[in-house]
């Protein structure tokens, strides 16, 4: 997989869909049998099943997958993607939707240098946190519900910097840590400043997010590309009415990444041959400009053929990579 991002990567075409510095998260569901360890019924889509919890790139392509069951906070793992991602495409922003997000996981991201952009709803469940208790704002001033407690941070700052610490050395997982903080304690004072400096970057994030038509756009175009991610796996997905039929969890795990490991390189070959034709207009007097090139996807599917004979012919040296990299663009109107 890491080989095939980071070949992926060198490509021009995928600059152009984004700078790779933009990752979105987001599930996929996938059907199990009922009897395993993982399979839990899933109350929005029907059925029993695990979730494929994908991070993929604002370029088109996924970084990494986790196979979780439908119960489980998808917020949980939001951050587990980017630490275990080893390839050449590091992205520091991370878009979810609501799901992807709660107060804790706002500071954890924080405190890791990521910035977490997700797309919100149910603005009234939100409390947005004014810095002293004497600050007035004259038009927004009915949004602000509370005051930072700062004293609770600074208390607690060299815990939340341990928890960093051992994350950035490998010897903890975030998930691990916000499975502990998933849940509310009045006695659990780690919690309290996880979530006091997750609401202090979450209302600085909101703020941003409605005054910004820009941000709002850019989060949306990003987990799309994600959203489409997921219909293009479950495209790729046809064997066995795509169903999981592994119970050991672990076998599980394994389909889910070899189901990666084919759609990346489908991926990858596309990106090639959307090359290869761009050079081809361009070699025969057809400008082709970056925004026509930007609408386009490395999804598509018409020309694969899921069914049938696969004759490998060994002999067929295929064209070296190095053809496809160079992107000859043009500004002016597309003729594509």
């Amino acid at each position: 997989m890491t080989d095939m991002i980071n070949a992926y990567a060198r490509l021009n075409l995928p600059k152009i869909w984004g700078t790779g510095k933009r990752a979105a998260a987001d599930g996929c569901k996938f059907e199990t049998y009922e009897n395993n360890l993982l399979s839990e019924y899933h109350i929005r889509y029907g059925g029993y099943g695990g979730i494929a919890y994908h991070h993929v790139s604002d370029t088109y392509i996924a970084l990494f997958t986790h196979f979780i069951a439908c119960g489980v906070w998808e917020a949980v793992y939001i951050l587990d993607g980017l630490l275990k991602n080893t390839s050449e495409i590091q992205p520091d922003t991370l878009h979810a939707d609501t799901q992807g997000q709660s107060a804790p996981v706002f500071g954890l991201a924080y405190l890791l240098g990521i910035q977490l952009m997700p797309r919100i709803r149910n603005w009234q469940d939100y409390i947005f946190l004014r810095p002293d208790q004497d600050a007035v704002y004259e038009y927004i001033e009915p949004l602000f519900k509370g005051v930072v407690d700062w004293q609770l941070i600074r208390t607690h700052w060299q815990d939340l910097m341990r928890v960093v610490l051992s994350i950035q050395s490998g010897k903890l997982m975030p998930s691990t840590i916000l499975r502990k903080l998933s849940t509310y304690s009045r006695k659990n004072r780690l919690y309290q400043a996880f979530r006091e400096l997750g609401q202090v970057v979450r209302t600085v994030f909101l703020l941003q997010y409605i005054s910004q038509r820009d941000l709002r756009q850019q989060i949306t175009a990003c987990t799309n590309v994600v959203e489409g991610f997921n219909q293009f796996l479950s495209w790729m997905f046809f064997g066995k009415d795509g169903i999981i039929t592994e119970n050991d969890p672990e076998e599980q795990e394994k389909r889910l990444k070899y189901l990666d490991v084919v759609s990346s390189a489908v991926i990858l070959q596309n990106a090639v041959d959307i090359s290869w034709v761009v050079q081809t207009l361009s070699a025969e007097g057809y400008p082709v400009d970056r925004e026509a090139l930007a609408v386009l996807s490395p999804y598509t599917t018409k020309h694969l053929k899921r069914f049938g004979d696969y004759v490998l012919d060994l002999q067929n040296i295929p064209q070296p990579l190095e053809s496809a990299i160079s992107l000859p663009i043009e500004s002016g109107e597309s003729h594509l």
